[in-house]
């Protein structure tokens, strides 16, 4: 095509003053395809767009018979146009007739072109439709023709996707970029959310797509990819992500991706053919993913998103765009959706305007969802496919009971999801029914339903679900939130309100649990770990670093004068750890006394059981706490060998199993034996089926989300305890993997007419 004396720089040169001019749609398309036929030399140019019901339908051409615009159609996978579609994949033929997939149109009077060049139309590599040319002649187009098109086909995907196209639609008729889409993932944490998508890492959207000086615009690409370079760098050497192994893959791929010649060098030829730095950013990265798309080494294609997020940092340089402009931006029912995201990325975002949550990754133990829970928002996690699929501003319902997504609904499933969150909202008034009455069960027994809590956001849930009290405070999320350290000022603050808030109910601090998965950015004194989750975290960290420890003890002691105190140390591996731990309070006690500061009146100590050395010293364990407290997630994921943050294995195991039971029922043995309270404050309690599971266990407390305290308390009113307990003590006791023991307490509460 460089031999044509109009090139594909004059041909976007006449693209953009027609996109420019005041014409009505099919003029405009009708106008744009007269001209790539001119430049190109071809003799016919069509556009086919992709409709909602999987048929391409002819919307312009030059050449073929006009009479068939918008009435010639192929299906999805029919013929030549409908083949690049599927696969994405553009198609150059010399003898198009003998082609395997061709299929003759008579409408279109196309029986006498050889010569067949035809590109997919893409955004986010997505097929939105197909540009085709056509000869007479039996020849193959060069390769420069071939990128002259595609670079094309992506100024014809932006007027689709900006609906410039949607006039010309027929009455029923919608385009595939606006046909509505189900997904179906995992339920991670209940409600539904009618809203609005807002992407948590927004595509970019490039409006200004042709270049004046193309020189200027490589060298703005070349400062972007500098910036984006040394930011990659700056993020590799930061010590807090270096030890984490599957983040520092991630960027070493970012890294890999943003020196590759091969990349940098197609950016540079989109330039130069006519595009904008951004542009060229957009064409390539839809190339690109739509090639990887159809990769079957699964690696390679996981790096899609590696590479999906890399442009859009790209694009966010060249732009000057950052992420607090989406936020300042947010809709009133804004429904986020992303990969995966940290819990402090969540928190940025301002509550009130928060729907729902959707994740394509991630698990139900994951820390985002734990402080989604705690934010009382439905989430919808493992939904592969939904971020491409999405714009922001697109109509989506999330079903985080079903773990189903609804992209686009239509009006009856809209009107039915709503007739839902009506049903839901009356049931929740129920719940506040009983929110003053006794968490006793059918036959008398007591149980205890605390919440969990981490900010002071989540205190005024204390009231309105009717907890015992908090039996987990993660001081830890307020470290997880700051810019930098808290200082002892901040935490005594935090702690004093809390402490205000629960009044004579009681709160059980947990002190700092960072490292592993819970990442400060402004920690320096992480090291590389090989696998930090059973590293140097939680008491470890706090023990060889007593500095930290001592501050949190010394501002929690102060907060909490004149009434008791409650701490629980995380992750305690053996009970020296308690030792050494309780010669750091007391030394912090004694610093106050001489200094006249009011102390607790009782202070208790307590330690987490989650790790599973303990089981061997529970007796010792009794001996030395006042009060132990199950973290069933983290000892749930040490004693089955499964990564809780691992999507893949995460959910693999049940923890309604016989060996998960037989280590929780042991733990409630010890416990009364030595007459010291033991609390169960892990996700299982947050479900009224593992509650009920818990209770027959012989646990006679627990502490989930504040969500869940209602249906939990509704499932204890109606439970008979005993026979429950005698039922498990059978189930507990049977041969490991015999019964399905969920699927029988299930039948248990069907036979009691116990709400689950």
């Amino acid at each position: 095509m460089r031999d044509n004396p109009g090139g594909p720089r004059v041909l976007l040169r006449r693209l953009r003053e027609l996109m420019a001019e005041a014409l009505e749609p099919q003029e405009r398309l009708d106008r744009i395809v007269r001209e790539i036929a001119a430049n190109m030399v071809a003799e016919v140019c069509s556009l086919y767009v992709l409709r909602a019901d999987s048929v391409l339908e002819l919307y312009a051409t030059q050449g073929l018979n006009p009479s068939a615009v918008h009435l010639a159609q192929l299906k999805l996978g029919q013929g030549l146009v409908g083949t690049i579609a599927a696969s994405a994949r553009a198609l150059n033929l010399s003898d198009a007739q003998r082609h395997p997939a061709f299929t003759y149109l008579p409408e279109t009077g196309e029986e006498i072109y050889n010569s067949f060049l035809g590109v997919p139309v893409l955004r986010a590599g997505r097929t939105l439709g197909v540009l085709v040319v056509q000869n007479r002649t039996n020849r193959s187009y060069r390769d420069d023709e071939v990128e002259a098109l595609e670079t094309t086909a992506m100024v014809i995907a932006e007027m689709i996707a900006t609906g410039t196209l949607a006039r010309l639609n027929r009455p029923g008729v919608e385009l595939d970029l606006s046909r509505p889409v189900s997904f179906t993932g995992q339920p991670f944490n209940e409600g539904v959310g009618l809203g609005h998508v807002v992407l948590h890492e927004p595509r970019i959207v490039v409006t200004n797509l042709f270049n004046e000086d193309a020189e200027q615009e490589v060298r703005r690409l070349e400062t972007a990819l500098g910036s984006l370079r040394i930011s990659i760098d700056d993020m590799l050497s930061r010590r807090d992500v270096a030890f984490e192994g599957e983040h520092r893959a991630v960027l070493e791929a970012y890294r890999m991706f943003a020196h590759d010649r091969g990349w940098v060098r197609r950016l540079e030829e989109a330039i130069r053919n006519g595009l904008t730095a951004e542009a060229a950013v957009e064409k390539v990265q839809s190339d690109m993913r739509a090639r990887m798309m159809h990769m079957t080494d699964p690696f390679m294609r996981e790096r899609m998103s590696d590479f999906d997020d890399l442009a859009n940092r790209l694009l966010r340089q060249l732009m000057g765009r950052g992420p607090e402009a989406v936020a300042a931006s947010l809709p009133r029912d804004a429904i986020i959706v992303s990969r995966t995201m940290g819990a402090a990325e969540l928190l940025d975002y301002p509550r009130d305007k928060l729907r729902g949550l959707v994740l394509e990754d991630a698990s139900v133990t994951s820390h985002v969802v734990i402080v989604a829970r705690a934010m009382g928002i439905p989430v919808a996690g493992q939904v592969k496919g939904v971020v491409s699929m999405a714009e922001n501003g697109d109509a989506i319902i999330v079903d985080g009971e079903e773990g189903r997504v609804q992209l686009r609904p239509q009006g009856d499933v809209e009107a039915a999801y709503a007739e839902k969150v009506r049903f839901r909202a009356r049931r929740q008034e129920l719940y506040r029914e009983l929110r003053d009455r006794p968490s006793v069960s059918a036959d008398g027994v007591k149980v205890d339903l605390f919440m969990n809590a981490g900010l002071s956001v989540d205190l005024p849930q204390l009231a309105e679900s009717g907890a015992a009290g908090i039996g987990l405070f993660r001081t830890e999320l307020q470290f997880m939130v700051a810019a930098t350290f808290p200082r002892a000022e901040a935490q005594e603050l935090l702690y004093r309100e809390v402490l205000e808030m629960a009044g004579d109910k009681p709160v059980t601090f947990r002190t700092i649990d960072i490292g592993g998965d819970k990442v400060l950015p402004y920690f320096n004194g992480a090291v590389q770990e090989e696998n930090p989750a059973l590293g140097w975290r939680a008491i470890r960290l706090t023990l060889d670093r007593p500095g930290l420890l001592r501050t949190q003890v010394r501002a929690l002691l102060r907060a909490a004068a004149g009434r008791e105190l409650r701490l629980m140390l995380p992750m305690v591996t053996e009970i020296g750890e308690i030792f050494q731990a309780r010669e750091l309070i007391d030394r912090e006690v004694r610093h106050l006394s001489r200094h006249g500061y009011d102390l607790p009146t009782l202070l208790k100590l307590g330690a987490m059981i989650e790790v599973p050395s303990l089981l061997w010293q529970l007796d010792e364990l009794m001996g030395t706490v006042d009060f132990a407290s199950v973290g069933s997630n983290d000892l749930f994921q040490f004693v089955m060998a499964a990564d809780r943050g691992n999507a893949q294995i995460g959910d693999r195991f049940d923890p309604l199993s016989t060996p998960f039971l037989r280590v929780l029922k042991q733990i409630v043995k010890a416990g009364r034996a030595a007459d010291v309270p033991v609390t169960l404050c892990g996700e299982l309690a947050g479900r009224t089926i593992s509650a009920m599971a818990l209770i027959g266990l012989g646990f006679r407390s627990i502490s989930m989300a504040p969500a869940a305290i209602g249906p939990v308390k509704a499932m204890l009113c109606e439970l008979p305890v005993g026979k429950l307990e005698a039922l498990l003590d059978d189930l507990v006791a049977a041969e490991s993997g015999r019964l399905d023991i969920r699927a029988e307490l299930s039948q248990f509460a069907a036979d009691n007419s116990i709400p689950l």
